[in-house]
């Protein structure tokens, strides 16, 4: 298996956030707010030459989180859109893409990225050092969300 994580633009992403994110959806529904800014990054993550598994992130800041309140705005990454085919789950291939992920944010003087995790993905996140800074709250369609949190 080769894997190679590259940039990809936002509509690169489409093909892995469609069937792991908005199954049954239309595909229009694979835009989010903030793709297409020049501080947002979409990664891609290709095995034997296939797209895999995706990630975007985002310079945004959520008030909201106290332990965000002592960086700026620059500080701040959220991921979001983080998707590996069904195919390819648990096969190490989220991990490698976060791994890469807090890398680069680290070479932009990145200090924190949170997210909002599906209840499913709380898990997978903890095991990577991020923790859980809210109560459980419902995203319309999509379902239980904690959002999470990690110093880089």
């Amino acid at each position: 298996m080769t894997l190679i994580i590259r940039n990809i633009s936002a509509i690169e992403t489409y093909p892995v956030r469609h069937p792991v994110l908005r199954a049954g959806r239309p595909i229009t529904d694979c835009y989010f707010e903030g793709d297409d800014l020049t501080t947002t990054f979409h990664l891609g993550a290709y095995v034997d030459q296939q797209l895999k598994g995706v990630a975007t992130f985002l310079m945004y800041q959520d008030d909201s989180i106290e332990e965000l309140k002592t960086y700026n705005f620059k500080q701040c990454y959220q991921l979001r859109g983080m998707a590996v085919l069904h195919e390819m789950q648990g096969q190490q291939l989220g991990k490698k893409l976060i791994n890469h992920a807090e890398e680069t944010l680290k070479n932009k003087n990145v200090l924190a990225l949170w997210f909002n995790a599906r209840e499913s993905a709380v898990s997978f996140y903890e095991k990577m050092g991020y923790q859980i800074v809210s109560k459980p709250f419902e995203i319309n369609i999509v379902g239980t969300h904690y959002k999470m949190y990690k110093a880089l």
